[in-house]
Formats: structure tokens, C-alpha cells, sequence
């Protein structure tokens, strides 16, 4: 594994990567989840959510900006050779969406388990895409390496570049939402979490961000119940944008410093938190975007007001019609 230390973001190193994003990505709305009037005008019970709605990217997908900064900071020369990324979608299609507007050559190894509307959006972007077993993919994460790809590696978490651009949320955030008292994130390798809570503790550290996990795929949570890196048993499930078999080596001491804690969900109530924001907020959300507000209205971060980031949208049709039925993709009702 990679074992070098890694920084998180400083404040300026955001603030650079927000205006190299300019143009390229979009300031997405912090919008109000709206269930039921209050009564009487007074302050409805529980926390009050508000959803970051990175699944309006361009992509359907947060990680345009962490992928755009990166590859602008790598600069022409070393993009020569091309591009490429280990991905489970959304980061591949932020590296092939970019990658078509610079003109560059992009491929990208996917888990075999990756939904068909992220790899139909990689083909149409003119990406080549390698779909390999989950573990072989995994490891890419931590060798940085795979048998015939060139170029330009873009890591989708562990990369200086890819955090400052995803940290930009974090600005946004605040600026909109300058009461929030905490902020909860989807937690797949930790890029997006930590991007955001570096720039949190340096602009407002009473505001606490927490990951959020769903139950089948949980190391960060088993990590920091143990205090040292644990590998835990993974399950492949329709939340295909987050979860694990452990947490990275070089990411674990900034997941224990900047963050509040690891929220759990069960499949069941992200499978209902996607379906409550798409009957009652019109909002389309995957598993991964879904899986903040599950956790936040299960109570697991308190009755206060809270900005869940809704991190991506690019679900499948299939998937989406079994959960608007009552269903859980995969089994369960």
C-alpha cells in the first residue's frame, strides 16, 4: 500500500482550486428539505436538513470538481500520454468528461459490479473502459498501478488536487448556510469527507462534518470503534458509490482527525431516503447521496440544522423503479 504522508487541503489551496473550477462546474443549490409545514409557525421537531445537490453537476456527480482541478494543475505536458482512473463511475466520468473537453486520451478500470448507466455514460464520452473483480480494482487504489494503463493516473481519494477541488463544497456551504451546525458526507475512500472537513475546521470549527456508511460496507466506523485501520467483510450493494473492505493507509490519519465520526445506515432506510427525495423533493439521488439524509433522519446526528451532501444522481433506471415500488435492489422489501 502507499504509506506517504498525506496533507489535507489548506484554505488556500480551495480558494485556488475554486477558481480554477470557475466556468467548469457548477455552484450547485443548497435547497431546504421540505416534509411537513410546522404547526402553528413554530420550529417543526428533528433536525432540519438541507440537501447539497451535487447530483446537478454536469456529470450527475460531485466529483467533476476534484477531477477538473486535478487534471488543470497536472497541465498539458503531463497529460500528453493521456489520462486515466480507477472508478466506479462517477470519478471516471468527472476524468472523461474533462478529458473530451482538453482533447485527451482517457481509459478507466471499473469494478465488475459498477452500474450499466455509469459505464453507458463513460462510453459516450469516449472513455475505454476495463471492468475488472472488485478486489483487483481495490488495490489500483493503493498500487496506483494496473497492467496496460498509461498517462496521467488520477486517484478518485487519495490525490492533494482531488480533495482541494472537492472542498469547494465546503465553501459553498457555508457561504449559503452560515448557521449549519454540522454537515454530513458520503464515505467512500475519504476524499470527499476530508476535502470538506479541512476546509470546515479552517473557516468554521465548530461545525462538525461526519462520514456517513451504509451497514454492509462500514470500515471506517469498525476503524475508529477499534482505533487503528481494521479490514471488515464487504458486500456489493445497490449503494455502489461509497463502501469498502478497509480504509486507505494514507487516508485513515486524516479520517481520524477531521472527522466527527462515522454515521451507519441500513440498505433499507437509504433504499427509503431515495425514494422520499424523489416523490417528495423531486430530486433523483443514488445510493451514496442518498445514504447522508437516511442517517440524519434515523436521528443518528441529532435534532439540529444539518447540510447533507447529496453526492451524486446517476442511479439506474431498473434500480430506481424497485425502490419507488417499496423494493430494495438486490433483495429486501
Amino acid at each position: 500500500m502507499n504509506s506517504a504522508p498525506l496533507s489535507p487541503p489548506s484554505l488556500e489551496d480551495v480558494h485556488a482550486a475554486r477558481q480554477r473550477l470557475a466556468g467548469a462546474v457548477l455552484r450547485t443549490p443548497l435547497v431546504p428539505l421540505t416534509l411537513e409545514p410546522a404547526a402553528h409557525g413554530k420550529p417543526a421537531p428533528g433536525p432540519a436538513i438541507w440537501l447539497k445537490l451535487e447530483n446537478l453537476q454536469p456529470i450527475g456527480s460531485f466529483k467533476l470538481r476534484g477531477a477538473t482541478n486535478a487534471m488543470e494543475l497536472a497541465g498539458p505536458a503531463a497529460l500528453a500520454r493521456g489520462v486515466w482512473t480507477a472508478s466506479a463511475g462517477n470519478m471516471a466520468q468527472g476524468v472523461a468528461w474533462h478529458a473530451k473537453r482538453l482533447g485527451v486520451r482517457c481509459s478507466v478500470v471499473a469494478p465488475d459490479h459498477a452500474p450499466e448507466t455509469k459505464l453507458a455514460a463513460l462510453r459516450r464520452l469516449g472513455a475505454d473502459v476495463t471492468c475488472v473483480p472488485f478486489a483487483e480494482w481495490f488495490e489500483i487504489l493503493a498500487t496506483r498501478r494496473h497492467p496496460g494503463m498509461e498517462g496521467y493516473f488520477v486517484h478518485p481519494v487519495s490525490d492533494p488536487a482531488v480533495m482541494a477541488g472537492n472542498a469547494t463544497i465546503a465553501l459553498e456551504i457555508l457561504e449559503d448556510l452560515p448557521d449549519v451546525e454540522a454537515i454530513v458526507v458520503p464515505f467512500g475512500g475519504g476524499g470527499l469527507s476530508c476535502g470538506i472537513a479541512a476546509a470546515v475546521k479552517a473557516v468554521a470549527p465548530h461545525v462538525e462534518v461526519f462520514a456517513c456508511e451504509v451497514e454492509t460496507a462500514a470500515p471506517l466506523a469498525a476503524s475508529l470503534a477499534a482505533g487503528r485501520p481494521v479490514r471488515i467483510e464487504y458486500r456489493a450493494s445497490f449503494v455502489d458509490g461509497m463502501g469498502s473492505p478497509f480504509v486507505l493507509e494514507e487516508m485513515w490519519p486524516l479520517a481520524r482527525r477531521l472527522l466527527a465520526g462515522s454515521l451507519v445506515t441500513s440498505l433499507a432506510d437509504v433504499a427509503a431516503a431515495v425514494r422520499l427525495l424523489a416523490e417528495r423533493q423531486r430530486v433523483i439521488a443514488e445510493g451514496a447521496g442518498a445514504a447522508p439524509v437516511a442517517a440524519v433522519l434515523a436521528g443518528l446526528a441529532g435534532a439540529r440544522k444539518v447540510a447533507c451532501v447529496v453526492s451524486g444522481g446517476n442511479l439506474d433506471s431498473a434500480r430506481l423503479a424497485e425502490i419507488l415500488a417499496g423494493r430494495i435492489p438486490g433483495g429486501g422489501a
